[in-house]
């Protein structure tokens, strides 16, 4: 079924219509040829100079009345003076607070984490916001949880690197506990909860989803066993992602879970107009003309894929504090315009 501008747009200024999950769910219809199942997602300004309330309104509305069916943040909690990770890790806005910003003005998008670092908050912390957040989206939430790369941020958290992943798979569980029924407990490695009461729970029931970031082997492997799907990187080699999804999808079958229930993230750092060329020499993918872009997705579609957002804050010129907030905005407007799902 292809979904009409029509049946997705609302009025303006009605917000009487509270579209169900699988109306959410069903949002964000690519072009041509992509399957059903297929979801097309917009990053939102959340990163260097045109992260502004004006911007993160204004690009959220639009994505929202175009079809797209999701909308992305990230974490980054500071950058090292010495130090150079990129443009797009110097001024970060917090992903909760800024998905927050964008239920507000909206409500069919669904709004996902891209991703948390789950060993810098306590997880019952991380369990409140969660539940606070999809309460006030009314069940639009997406949790994206990682690991952490970054020493400094682990450092300044008061965190440490060891168990990274037993601390990921554990705060998994301690979120599932407490969005259970009350009353609810937990006893574990790291956490203890006692016999309590945890409200106010998620909309939705019995948790939102879970997705699990990582690029290595076992976090792979680990989004198929305890995940509700796996979300990739900024860094993630696109051309491995064949790889990427049969490791997860076969962690899921060894575990007993239904693999075809999973679902599968990818962060599509868009450079329309651009030939980006990787190491070899060939044409990086989601780069170059709107037909080629068109093309990449189709693909990632084909390798099992079930959601690319596009994501404008890896581009230097428009995620650089340096960069000119109003030719980022441009700039975005024309890619939201040109992959428009209801276009």
């Amino acid at each position: 079924m292809q979904y009409s501008a029509a049946k997705c747009r609302r009025p303006e200024g009605d917000r009487s219509h509270r579209p169900t999950l699988r109306e959410h769910r069903n949002n964000g219809r690519v072009t041509e040829g992509i399957r059903d199942r297929f979801v097309l997602g917009f990053g939102l300004p959340v990163s260097g100079a045109w992260a502004s309330p004006e911007n993160v309104d204004a690009v959220a509305r639009r994505a929202e009345e175009l079809g797209y069916g999701s909308l992305w943040s990230y974490q980054r909690l500071l950058a090292p003076a010495d130090t150079d990770w990129g443009p797009h890790y110097r001024s970060v806005l917090d992903p909760l607070i800024a998905m927050a910003f964008a239920a507000a003005v909206t409500t069919r998008a669904r709004l996902g984490t891209a991703v948390i670092n789950a060993p810098f908050l306590p997880p019952v912390i991380l369990a409140k916001q969660l539940a606070s957040l999809d309460v006030l989206a009314r069940g639009r939430l997406d949790v994206g949880l990682g690991l952490g790369w970054a020493e400094p941020e682990f450092e300044a958290v008061g965190a440490t690197m060891e168990h990274r992943g037993a601390r990921l798979e554990e705060t998994l569980a301690v979120l599932r506990a407490l969005w259970s029924d009350d009353p609810v407990s937990f006893d574990g490695r790291f956490v203890t909860v006692p016999p309590s009461r945890f409200d106010p729970k998620p909309v939705q029931r019995p948790a939102p989803p879970l997705l699990v970031g990582g690029t290595a082997e076992p976090a792979l492997r680990r989004a198929g066993r305890i995940g509700d799907g796996w979300i990739s990187s900024s860094r993630f080699d696109l051309h491995a992602i064949h790889a990427a999804v049969s490791t997860v999808s076969a962690a899921a079958h060894e575990a007993g879970r239904d693999a075809g229930a999973l679902r599968f993230v990818v962060r599509g750092v868009v450079r329309l107009g651009e030939q980006v060329r990787d190491r070899e020499g060939g044409r990086r993918p989601l780069s170059g003309s709107a037909g080629e872009v068109r093309g990449d997705l189709a693909g990632l579609r084909d390798h099992g894929v079930t959601e690319v957002f596009l994501d404008l804050n890896f581009v230097p010129r428009v995620g650089s504090p340096d960069a000119d907030p109003g030719a980022a905005l441009d700039h975005a407007h024309e890619v939201l315009e040109t992959f428009a799902p209801l276009r």
